[in-house]
């Protein structure tokens, strides 16, 4: 008898555990914020979504290279300080799927960043800022 009211309440308290640790119907997490990207530079481009996570930014979308290109993100803190950077190697006559994680690895992530259309040698042919929303 013993054992079974035992076995018994052990299965009320790991039910009760359960249902008191579950999210509510419903309930969702909350999206990250993203940011539409569109960077031209003549026929080549470089397009898609940052999402802004805690500590870091991601980008993902495509690089259109016309002649030669690379694209290039950095992340900026509030006081305009670098968190962060990443580039893709250099692309000739092609469009090319990038999907990459930028750090900002401070508290409440980056403030803002920037994203270029760079040259085949890594020199900015033009930039723009995306503020996080």
């Amino acid at each position: 008898m013993k054992t079974h009211l035992a076995a018994a309440l052990g299965s009320v308290v790991l039910t009760a555990g359960t249902l008191l640790g579950a999210p509510a119907a419903g309930a969702q997490t909350a999206a990250y914020p993203t940011t539409a990207v569109d960077v031209t530079y003549g026929a080549s481009y470089v397009r898609g979504t940052l999402t802004w996570y805690n500590r870091s930014v991601g980008f993902d979308g495509t690089l259109r290279a016309v002649g030669c290109r690379r694209a290039w993100f950095g992340a900026y803190g509030a006081s305009g300080n670098e968190l962060g950077a990443r580039s893709t190697s250099t692309k000739c006559d092609v469009t090319y799927p990038i999907n990459i994680g930028i750090p900002a690895d401070v508290p409440g992530g980056a403030a803002y960043v920037i994203v270029c259309v760079d040259d085949a040698n890594a020199n900015p042919l033009k930039c723009v800022q995306y503020n996080r929303p």
